[in-house]
């Protein structure tokens, strides 16, 4: 069974920064992209940014210049450094990967459990 299991959320104040894990663990024959996803209280689940394996990235607009996406392809983990961190970057961030299990799978996309990141005036 394929899991995304994320590490790094925690309380920072405003400015910090922080850094998320996220390693795919399980069987898996390719990974075309990793990356996060963020939900605030009353919103809607959000783009942080994903990366393919070819290290192309795609960013929101509101965190572009502020985090950065990293990927270790050998050991299946993806990296989210958010720094100048803002109070409006409090949300639950959810790792995100498009995988396939083996030759045949189609492409599915996985979830992480989410992982609490609150930022303090």
């Amino acid at each position: 069974q394929v899991q995304l299991v994320e590490s790094g959320g925690g309380l920072v104040q405003a400015g910090g920064s922080l850094r998320l894990s996220c390693a795919a663990s399980g069987s898996t024959f390719s990974i075309p992209s990793m990356g996060w996803y963020r939900q605030a209280p009353g919103k809607e689940r959000e783009l942080v940014g994903t990366m393919n394996t070819d290290g192309n990235t795609n960013y929101a607009e509101r965190v572009k210049g502020r985090f950065t996406i990293s990927r270790d392809n050998a050991k299946k983990t993806v990296y989210l450094q958010m720094s100048s961190l803002k109070p409006e970057d409090t949300a639950v961030y959810y790792c995100h990967a498009l995988m396939r299990r083996y030759y045949a799978d189609a492409v599915k996309q996985y979830w992480g459990q989410g992982t609490q990141v609150t930022v303090s005036p």
